[in-house]
């Protein structure tokens, strides 16, 4: 690997100003080509909650374990995403918060100029009563304040990554079962990984359903971070 690097760095080093700068939209590419395949955001959305064995981003992504390794595999080779083995489990992480960021920033500059996008998603709030109605440093507030519970349906190992500060850790397959834990005098407010992510409005229908005021948010912790606010971390 360090021959192979030292290699590379001589023959950029040696190269004129036209290939050089060929060299350069050439690697940038190699991210572009990485990130243009849906499961592949799919699965960089899930590894910005933390890390995850190919085994689970498989079965969350519906996708078989060979698939699901050849995607990651060109997400690893464009240094998007890093890998250990833990035994006999290869777990994949971001390379960066970054990654994140990226992935929050395509998805913003999509919706700005893809109609069939913005219809998609005007779609996934064509119940607005369902959509908590306040700005980010508001809810964080009214949170601290006690005023509205701030609930993370997602799995515990992601809440453990990092979270929204003052939210509770509510996995979407324990809700039912502890619901003797929320209040019925305050709104619940529910959120998950994002803007795509559909663990939040199952949330908000059980709560709904069994007599809670229950909200969610767009908002996961890539969103939170990518707008400059805390998060909780280990």
């Amino acid at each position: 690997m360090v021959v192979d690097n030292i290699r590379k760095i001589v023959r950029i080093c040696s190269m004129n100003p036209r290939d050089l700068k060929d060299l350069l939209y050439e690697q940038v590419a190699r991210v572009g080509k990485a990130l243009a395949n849906p499961k592949r955001l799919e699965l960089l959305e899930m590894l910005a909650q933390g890390e995850k064995s190919v085994e689970v981003v498989a079965a969350a992504a519906a996708l078989d374990i060979k698939l699901a390794s050849a995607h990651l595999k060109a997400l690893k080779e464009a240094r998007l995403v890093q890998s250990r083995r833990d035994g006999k489990r290869m777990l994949y992480r971001l390379s960066g918060r970054d990654v994140a960021q990226l992935g929050v920033t395509l998805r913003q500059v999509a919706e700005q100029h893809l109609l069939e996008l913005r219809v998609a998603l005007q779609r996934m709030m064509a119940e607005p009563e369902r959509l908590a109605k306040v700005g980010r440093k508001d809810l964080l507030a009214q949170a601290k304040r006690g005023e509205v519970v701030v609930i993370d349906v997602r799995p515990r190992d992601e809440y453990d990554t990092a979270h929204l500060p003052c939210a509770r850790s509510m996995p979407l397959a324990e809700l039912i079962h502890r619901l003797a834990e929320l209040p019925r005098d305050a709104e619940i407010v529910a959120y998950c990984r994002g803007p795509f992510c559909l663990m939040s409005d199952e949330a908000v229908t059980l709560l709904n359903k069994r007599g809670f005021r229950a909200r969610k948010i767009f908002d996961g912790v890539s969103e939170w971070q990518d707008a400059g606010l805390p998060l909780t971390r280990p």
